[in-house]
């Protein structure tokens, strides 16, 4: 029959270790993937708006204030300007107690009891023609022998675990940290009807009834570059990269125009407006 020691090891070994340290720890592992997946969700919702062909584009904040005089508009990212949560488990603690209770009681009782008993009767009649003589013996032998074992055991288990995590707002990862960064970057001052830059404001052709080359750039209120038109007409050229709008323009005036902006350009013979003058004799 096993001793208490070895009870109390059947009864350690029977406590489900797998399930209370490794359930703490999925539960973690699945809380960190639904953080994950809620920080996704607001830079979705709350960042980004989805156009028609599929393509995501950042929401864009715009404020005015007034610099050095003027207005300005300022377009900022939604995301550079609001917290991103991205919460991080950093530990996790798990503290185990098992307390085993056992009692194990045995007795042993063990008798004999014996027993011997003898009876005898004897009676005698003597008459002048008769004798008469009885004898009455009677023996008898009792042995008695009880054995009692009695054993009793007790078992109790109780355990406790405790699960301690510890969680904080961590530092975004390296792809997100530097789409943040460009964001950033990207916050800009715009005026509010916009910005038209001409190269010159007044031209010469390279030779009488030559074209001058004309090369502007417009920024509309919201940052971004538009084609820019002189007297109506498009340019010759335009980069869409970079904004610039370039015009081949025979000699005469022009409008340039872009949004609510416009400017007059004047572009000269340089044969008959700008020839040297002849000196006097």
């Amino acid at each position: 029959m096993p001793n208490i020691s070895q009870r109390v090891n059947e009864t350690l070994q029977g406590i489900p270790f797998d399930n209370l340290i490794g359930g703490p720890l999925n539960a973690c592992i699945k809380a960190q993937g639904d953080a994950a997946q809620t920080t996704m969700n607001f830079i979705n919702s709350v960042g980004l708006t989805s156009k028609d062909n599929g393509t995501k584009e950042a929401i864009y904040v715009q404020f005015q204030f007034i610099q050095n005089g003027r207005k300005v508009t300022m377009s900022v990212p939604l995301l550079a300007i609001v917290p991103i949560p991205y919460i991080c488990i950093n530990t996790i603690d798990i503290n185990f107690k098992c307390k085993v209770e056992g009692v194990e009681r045995s007795e042993f009782t063990d008798t004999l009891s014996y027993e011997n008993k003898t009876e005898k009767n004897e009676e005698k009649k003597t008459n002048l023609w008769v004798y008469k003589k009885t004898s009455n013996l009677k023996t008898s032998v009792s042995t008695k022998r009880d054995s009692v074992s009695t054993r009793n055991s007790t078992f109790s288990v109780e355990s406790t675990i405790d699960v301690s995590v510890h969680a904080s707002q961590d530092s975004m990862p390296a792809g997100l940290a530097k789409v943040l960064e460009m964001l950033g970057n990207s916050i800009d001052v715009v005026d509010p009807d916009g910005e038209l830059e001409v190269n010159a404001t007044l031209l010469y052709t390279e030779k009488a009834g030559g074209t001058a080359r004309l090369v502007a750039r417009y920024r509309n209120p919201d940052g971004l570059f538009e084609q820019v038109k002189a007297n109506g007409n498009d340019p010759d050229s335009y980069s869409k990269i970079d904004g610039y709008s370039v015009f081949e323009l025979a000699k005469g005036n022009y409008t340039i125009i872009a949004g609510k902006q416009k400017q007059n350009i004047e572009i000269k013979d340089p044969i008959t407006e700008a020839a040297p003058a002849t000196p006097q004799k």
